[in-house]
Order: C-alpha cells, then structure tokens, then sequence
C-alpha cells in the first residue's frame, strides 16, 4: 500500500529480499580487477586460439627438425642408378597401377637382393612424399648421411703412412659437384672431404649417386666454420692450398704438393670467400688455354688432385 514504507520500522523491500547495507560489495567492485590481459591471455579469445595452434605448429616444427631427416630419390633413371652405386637405401616406393619397364624391374630386382623393403603406395601418397615433384611413379628412401668429425679424418689420414691430403669445399652448393669431387678424392688417394654446413651442398641422394659408390669409402666431415676448420688442419700440420684463377703459383710449380696438404676449391660464381682466401697459405692457378675462363669446381678439384698423386708417385 502506498505510503507503508514510511511507517516505523519499515524496510524497503525488493525480489531479493531486504537489503540493509552493501556488506562491503561496494568496496570490493571498487577495487576492479586489475588491468585487462592481453586478447592472447583470455581463454577462448580468438587471439588466444590463434596463439596457441601456433605454439603447436611451432613444437611440431621444432621436433621434426630434431628428428634424422631421410630423403627420396626419384625418377627411374636416379633410382637405378643409385641402387648400381650401391647407395644406401631404405626402402623402395612404387605407385599402384605402375606401368613397368626394364628399369622398373631393374630397381625391384636389386632392391630385393639388397634386403630393401618394397612399399607399394597409392600415386597421391607417393605425390605428398615426393613433394609433388615428377617421379614417374618410384621412389627410394635414403638415410641421413654419417659425417665424421675432423679430428678424426686428420688422426685418420696421419696414421695412413702417406702424407694426409684433403680436399675443402667453399661454397660449392651443388650436391653433383660435391659427389664428383668424393670421387676423384677417392681416385687420387685423398683422405677425406671437408664441407661446411651452411650454404654448402651435403652428401644427399644426388651426391651418392653422382660419386659412383665413393662416399661409402670416403670420410666426408661437416664443420660449423670452414676458417677454422682450416685453422685446425694447419695446427695439424697441413698446407693450405686455394684455388684461384689468379693464383700466385701454377699448378706446375706445386713443390709442396709433397707434404701434407689440403686442398680448398670454392664455388664457380664467385671463387673462394675473402676469408678463407686470407686463411690459405698459398693459392694456386690451373694453366688453361687463353679461350677457356675457368673450370667446373669438381673438374678443377680433379686436376689438382691428379696433379698432387702424380708428384707423390715420383
């Protein structure tokens, strides 16, 4: 009734029932809760969904990275090839409703005497492994390469009884170079192959394949700085020998072809790198007819280790 609530003793009243004081709920939402968090640190935030999927993407990526990387071969000719080479390999894919060949058959034959396991997937399978590159519906797994560590190639070629020989590569970053290199290093009595890590080809499919076999007889060993790799060779007692088009020795007059040596051969574009240019004790030119400009790096690889076998047999 209107009026009543000025009668003594009356409380205004509501749904929730009689409210006498706050009970200190004013104070406290005064208080507030601090300073809103960023859109990433709410839960459920489209920011904070954002954040995390790319945390996890990030975690995958990290463990994949960590993990021994294998590569695929493809292509009928590379694959026979590299089975003939006898490169390692850990299995062998082949698409359903493959049309085979001599070499398909070639490829299967030798897989199977090897112990290489035969996977039969579907075309788009083969298509996500390969990367969506042509491969004619075959490919073979290689395993991660076994680098050595310097160290050990140089204790290697000291207790081999001849002068160690070496052979550094700067720059070269085509893996057919790096295994035709191998393969002369191997024909010319070399004792092991140095190549950096980064922006430097590594000892892939290609590389095997292209070494005719001669990686496996080899020692290739991987650096972090190819400067002072060079550095360690020299406190080890090796030559530094570079390869330069205007090198201040011929080829010819390489008395020190003798001792113990390692040979630096940098990248057809641009030669060797000004600092392992400043680390080489000497460099060296190859004698060319005036009408030639220079050499592929693993032909002038080649020359200069035929030329240093042929002064060690006299």
């Amino acid at each position: 009734m209107a009026g009543n609530s000025q009668r003594r003793g009356a409380v205004r009243g509501s749904k929730k029932g009689a409210q006498v004081g706050s009970g200190g709920q004013r104070k406290r939402g005064l208080a507030g809760k601090g300073p809103t968090p960023p859109a990433e640190a709410r839960k459920g935030h489209p920011a904070a969904r954002r954040a995390a999927a790319a945390a996890r993407r990030d975690q995958t990526r990290s463990k994949r990275q960590n993990e021994p990387q294998v590569e695929l071969l493809v292509g009928r000719n590379p694959v026979v090839e590299a089975l003939r080479a006898r490169v390692p390999a850990t299995a062998l894919y082949l698409a359903h409703g493959l049309e085979t060949d001599e070499r398909i058959t070639e490829a299967v034959r030798v897989a199977g005497n090897r112990g290489i396991a035969l996977l039969e997937v579907s075309k788009a399978e083969l298509d996500r492994r390969t990367g969506g590159v042509l491969h004619q519906g075959i490919a073979l797994q290689v395993p991660p390469y076994a680098y050595r560590d310097l160290a050990e190639v140089l204790a290697a070629a000291d207790e081999s009884g001849a002068p160690p020989l070496l052979v550094a590569l700067d720059g070269v970053t085509d893996p057919r170079n790096l295994g035709a290199v191998i393969r002369s290093a191997l024909a010319f009595g070399a004792h092991g192959v140095v190549v950096p890590e980064r922006r430097s080809a590594g000892v892939t499919a290609t590389a095997w394949r292209t070494s005719a076999g001669a990686a496996a007889a080899m020692p290739v060993a991987q650096v972090t700085n190819l400067v002072r790799a060079l550095k360690q060779c020299k406190d080890a007692g090796l030559y530094v020998i570079g390869l330069d088009a205007d090198g201040t020795t011929p080829l010819d007059d390489l008395e020190i072809a003798t001792e113990p040596v390692v040979v630096v051969v940098g990248s057809e574009g641009r030669g060797l790198s000004r600092l392992v240019s400043e680390t080489c004790d000497l460099t060296v030119s190859i004698p060319m007819a005036p009408a030639a400009e220079s050499l592929n790096a693993s032909v002038a690889a080649a020359v200069t280790l035929a030329e240093i076998a042929r002064r060690r047999r006299h």
